[in-house]
């Protein structure tokens, strides 16, 4: 049986619009991807803001910094395809032993929850989970972007990735 997982962006939501928006989805478990788990512009979004509210929705909040972007390149990149450096630092990343296991981590959690991973984004190209929601492909999950109650749609493989002893590359061809 394929596991599901989402993947969501928090955007500039109202707090309510938020919870309404995972309780759509049945959402059980929130795993926050962000490395920077505050917002001056959205402080609903700041970490002990957003925990509260979605406990009291019977919703829990995970942060998992080790699944959080802004890395940088490698120097000896195989990621080369990626030419915005945020995605690439963060393709390099995904090669090592701290991303296999925060993404073990994510795995388990997923397995036994309806989970979503949450960043800032709206929408996940111009995310760093879309290339968390490529790695969970590799690992035989079906991977939702959620937009609106009205939009979600199935993650496809990033078109340049490719699969090398279960880790995902963007090598330029």
């Amino acid at each position: 049986m394929v596991k599901k997982i989402y993947t969501v962006g928090h955007s500039t939501h109202p707090i309510t619009e938020f919870i309404q928006l995972l309780k759509f989805y049945d959402i059980e478990i929130v795993v926050d991807v962000r490395t920077i788990t505050r917002s001056l512009h959205n402080p609903q979004f700041n970490e002990n803001i957003l925990e509260k509210n979605l406990t009291d929705y019977g919703i829990h909040y995970i942060h998992m910094a080790g699944l959080g972007g802004f890395r940088h390149v490698a120097r000896n990149s195989v990621n080369t395809a990626w030419r915005n450096a945020s995605f690439r630092g963060f393709a390099d990343y995904m090669q090592t032993t701290e991303l296999e296991e925060n993404l073990k981590g994510l795995l388990k959690i997923a397995e036994k929850n309806d989970t979503a991973i949450m960043c800032a984004e709206a929408v996940p190209w111009r995310c760093h989970r879309s290339l968390i929601g490529d790695a969970l492909l590799v690992h035989n999950f079906e991977v939702i972007d959620i937009f609106t109650e009205k939009s979600a749609k199935p993650h496809l493989m990033t078109p340049f990735a490719q699969i090398k002893n279960e880790k995902v590359e963007y090598p330029l061809k």
